[in-house]
């Protein structure tokens, strides 16, 4: 049985300036289907390659597989329901299947509208996917897959959208068994470096329940791999595949802070000499203050840090000051430790103004750090956020829902405004950089920086960064044309009566709950057996309804 696994055409120009970044999911799905037996497994990477739906179509033609399957992200997910159209296209018994989280607790709204997609698959899909292909290749899939867990479908007898149970989360994740061989290596550059770029997961969920947050529930519970197995394969990324940078997939590797330490140690102990980053946040730097030069040493070279833009401390006066303080001092600590330090912004919540986004990149400038990025808050339609905003997200245009493209209006800006701020921002930031970098002494940080400078500067001159194709300057004035489907933008009315005009527009947000040994509430987890220390604990704890970066 030929299966052909595709990366959906989508470009928007957020972090892909940095590079071309592997699609993870592939190996780790490819992987599991081969150690099942599976082994005419291919990957298209679609987004890389940046095909057309024509040659997408030549591709399906030549090779014919029996199963087609896309994994998608949010803003890809039109993409993802037209490349299976191809696929149904070209042959009608081809088998197709989805996976990610929007098709996860969209896909009642996604079988609606792409009928022609056989099956959605629900969480993480290693194990859904096997169970589903031993039942394709049997032949038995029509007859069975009621009983299959994790998926969804439209029942061809009813005509209903059916979806069953949840498949019960991956226990151990040093299970796993991805297949790196899976990628064409060469075209994965990271910029910055010039070198071959990973994506690796060193654990999945989260133990806390942001309710601006989608992770958890799509996790559902958090699991960390063992530092030696994940450094296992590090070892074979890097002397098998030649990846000389990684970063990790985690939302934020050093919530476990012993197991961090551990995959440090285990790094430094095989002298991979390979470089790598990590998103965390700024109260996890401050706790391991010494533990800065041993990470250093591990290789860990780029740490972004979720810290507040000025309209989100605004709402904390009492907690502003202390605020900006750890900030900076966090930034700082970096930086001394020769670690490369960005600080991410959530810029375009509803109380944002011109006034906060000047105030956002004057608390920037103040605390210098090597980097920074304005991204736009895009609040997830499976988050709990989501439905207690209400009718003030009238824009269900999906394919905008990438960072880059304010979905929310501003009570006092329109979306526009809160675009071209955060434009102007990167253009005095970066400028400013263009002569410091060279200044920097350590050899390292320097060809890095200027490697960061170079993707910035490439990708604005070719207008890919922040899809900068859709500024048209009129005279002395730049106008954005932000690319709204208007068929996908709701009104007042239509947005009051959702659940019961439009039902399939609705998330699915229990999914999982039922599952033996969910846990919802923070007090049902063990904290001391997941490895948490007591401060991490209550620093979670406190600002769990905040909309930050994680």
């Amino acid at each position: 049985m030929k299966i052909l696994m595709i990366q959906p055409n989508y470009h928007s120009g957020g972090a892909e300036i940095a590079g071309n970044w592997p699609a993870s999911w592939a190996p780790y799905v490819g992987g599991s289907l081969k150690k099942a037996g599976f082994n005419n497994v291919r990957f298209l990477d679609a987004m890389v390659d940046d095909l057309s739906h024509e040659e997408i179509e030549a591709i399906l033609r030549k090779n014919q597989p029996d199963v087609v399957m896309v994994g998608a992200i949010t803003p890809m997910i039109y993409k993802a329901q037209e490349t299976l159209e191809i696929a149904k296209k070209v042959s009608p018994s081809i088998v197709t299947m989805l996976g990610g989280v929007h098709s996860t607790f969209m896909y009642s709204q996604v079988l609606t509208e792409a009928p022609w997609i056989d099956y959605i698959v629900r969480g993480e899909g290693e194990e859904i996917a096997v169970n589903l292909m031993k039942a394709i290749e049997a032949g038995t899939d029509k007859k069975d897959r009621h009983s299959i867990k994790g998926i969804a479908f439209i029942d061809n007898e009813t005509g209903k959208i059916v979806a069953t149970p949840a498949q019960p989360v991956i226990e151990n994740l040093d299970d796993l068994s991805p297949d790196w061989s899976i990628l064409d290596w060469p075209k994965y550059i990271y910029i910055p470096l010039n070198t071959r770029l990973a994506v690796p997961n060193f654990a999945r969920g989260c133990p806390f329940t942001c309710t601006f947050c989608s992770q958890w529930k799509f996790w559902r519970r958090y699991r960390a791999r063992s530092p030696k197995h994940f450094v296992d394969e590090i070892e074979i990324l890097v002397k098998e595949y030649k990846v000389g940078f990684f970063i990790l997939a985690d939302e934020e590797p050093t919530i476990n802070k012993s197991k961090f330490i551990a995959l440090c140690q285990e790094l430094i102990d095989r002298n991979l000499n390979v470089g790598w980053g990590i998103n965390t946040r700024v109260t996890d730097i401050l706790r391991d203050v010494d533990l800065l030069p041993f990470y250093r040493k591990a290789g860990l070279v780029h740490v972004s840090l979720g810290t507040e833009a000025a309209s989100q401390l605004n709402l904390s006066i009492f907690r502003k000051e202390t605020t900006i303080e750890e900030n900076k001092l966090a930034i700082k600590l970096l930086k001394d430790n020769g670690i490369v330090a960005e600080a991410q912004f959530v810029m375009g919540l509803d109380h944002e103004t011109p006034e906060s986004i000047e105030e956002t990149y004057r608390l920037c400038s103040d605390w210098d750090p090597d980097m920074a990025n304005w991204t736009i808050y895009t609040p997830w339609p499976f988050a709990e956020l989501f439905e207690e905003l209400g009718d003030k997200v009238e824009v269900r245009d999906y394919s905008k829902y990438n960072f880059v493209t304010p979905i929310m209006k501003p009570q006092n800006m329109e979306r526009e405004d809160v675009l071209k701020g955060v434009l102007k921002s990167y253009a005095r930031f970066y400028s400013k950089k263009a002569f410091t970098y060279p200044l920097i002494k350590d050899k390292y940080k320097r060809k890095y920086m200027l490697g960061c400078l170079k993707a910035f500067a490439k990708t604005t001159l070719n207008k890919r960064f922040y899809d900068l194709e859709r500024a048209q300057v009129k005279g002395l004035r730049a106008e954005f044309d932000l690319g709204f489907d208007e068929s996908r933008i709701l009104t007042k009315e239509e947005l009051a009566n959702l659940k019961e005009t439009r039902p399939e527009l609705m998330a699915d947000t229990g999914f999982g709950s039922e599952e033996e040994g969910y846990s919802r509430e923070h007090n049902e987890h063990d904290f001391t057996e997941l490895g948490l220390d007591e401060d991490t604990v209550k620093d979670r704890m406190k600002g769990q309804d905040e909309v930050r970066n994680c």
